[in-house]
């Protein structure tokens, strides 16, 4: 069982939910979230005040998945949210040592589903 996380463009998260569908994987959580990385923000002036934008807007993804599910849960976030600029995003693999489902107590890759 694997937790990934990944942090998108906003633009692109139809395109990637679109790909997840495609791959089978349809339970995720989305999280509006700021973030900065190689883009560094922008400069803009309001008012004729200067002002630096450097935490930029990102939309974070939670997918929990069973291991059959771990490359093409990754292979369909990266094919929907390319683009080829600085700033695509970034995918983050971490083990998960157990999950239990609330509503049933079942536990493990049964409670991933």
């Amino acid at each position: 069982m694997k937790l990934i996380i990944a942090y998108i463009q906003p633009q692109k998260l139809n395109d990637v939910k679109e790909e997840l569908y495609k791959a089978q994987v349809y339970r995720m959580s989305v999280t509006n979230a700021l973030g900065a990385g190689q883009q560094k923000g922008y400069h803009e002036t309001y008012r004729g005040v200067d002002i630096e934008v450097n935490l930029l807007k990102k939309v974070r993804l939670e997918i929990a998945v069973n291991s059959e599910f771990v490359q093409p849960t990754i292979d369909a976030i990266v094919k929907g949210a390319h683009t080829g600029r600085i700033g695509d995003g970034k995918v983050f693999v971490i083990p998960l040592d157990d999950v239990v489902r609330i509503r049933t107590g079942e536990t493990g890759t049964d409670a991933i589903g």
